[in-house]
């Protein structure tokens, strides 16, 4: 089995060092990840520049072939794919801090596992909550090893990915979930330049409820979540109510 490994990190970040790792027992790995952090990217793919595609021995992946792209975390997915073959399954990851809930329209992290499943390669994104005080991946990657050897078995549907979470820390089990309301209340922030100008940072702060059966409450809990989740966004319970609506026009 041939498995591309990327994530929105950074080829340098320890997540991917982990999880690339993790997945040399189940096959042949390589790695394609951008050279610099591209996290809350989303799923952008660069059009209007050229892109650089270098290999790398100096990221700690041993034997593994590593590349770094100076782009997002699609492009690496879709510059791996055509330049370095098709793979049997492709992991992204392991994020630093979770990809929860609406997380998932921004996250660099779910992008390359969202450009794999447009592209009919089965996909699993992997991020740890790292609000613990140590960064350790061991339990993750294994979790990760598990998980993608399960997919590598029974395959996914078409249009289909999995988004795992981590929690920090040895998790109790795994629970299969639905997506939780998490996201991130904006927050902007005006300062001023050395020429009193205006500049705007965009913070904010992660909200959401923990309603049972969802991601949220399964890592706070301390349970690895895993949610299917479908490139497929119809609101297919809504679709009567429009077709009502459009009648007239």
């Amino acid at each position: 089995m041939r498995i591309l490994v990327s994530n929105d990190d950074g080829i340098f970040s320890p997540g991917i060092k982990a999880l690339g790792l993790a997945m040399r027992a189940l096959g042949e790995v390589y790695v394609v990840a951008p050279d610099v952090e591209q996290s809350a990217v989303g799923h952008g793919i660069t059009v209007r520049r050229p892109l650089r595609f270098k290999h790398t021995q100096s990221a700690g992946f041993g034997e593994i072939p590593a590349y770094r792209v100076d782009g997002t975390p699609a492009d690496c997915v879709v510059l791996g794919v055509h330049l370095l073959g098709r793979p049997d399954l492709l992991v992204s990851g392991i994020n630093i801090g979770v990809n929860l809930g609406l997380d998932l329209t921004h996250s660099g992290t779910v992008a390359a596992a969202l450009e794999g499943t447009s592209l009919g390669i089965p996909s699993i994104a992997f991020s740890l909550d790292t609000s613990g005080e140590e960064l350790d991946f061991t339990e993750a990657a294994l979790w990760a090893q598990r998980l993608a050897r399960l997919v590598a078995e029974k395959g996914l549907p078409r249009g289909i990915f999995l988004n795992v979470n981590f929690p920090a820390g040895t998790p109790k089990g795994v629970l299969v979930t639905r997506l939780s309301t998490h996201h991130w209340e904006d927050k902007v922030v005006e300062r001023l330049d050395p020429e009193g100008r205006p500049y705007y940072w965009i913070a904010g702060t992660p909200v959401g409820e923990e309603e049972e059966g969802t991601d949220l409450w399964a890592v706070r809990r301390g349970y690895v979540s895993v949610t299917p989740v479908s490139l497929d966004f119809t609101a297919l319970d809504f679709l009567p109510e429009v077709a009502r609506w459009v009648e007239g026009l």
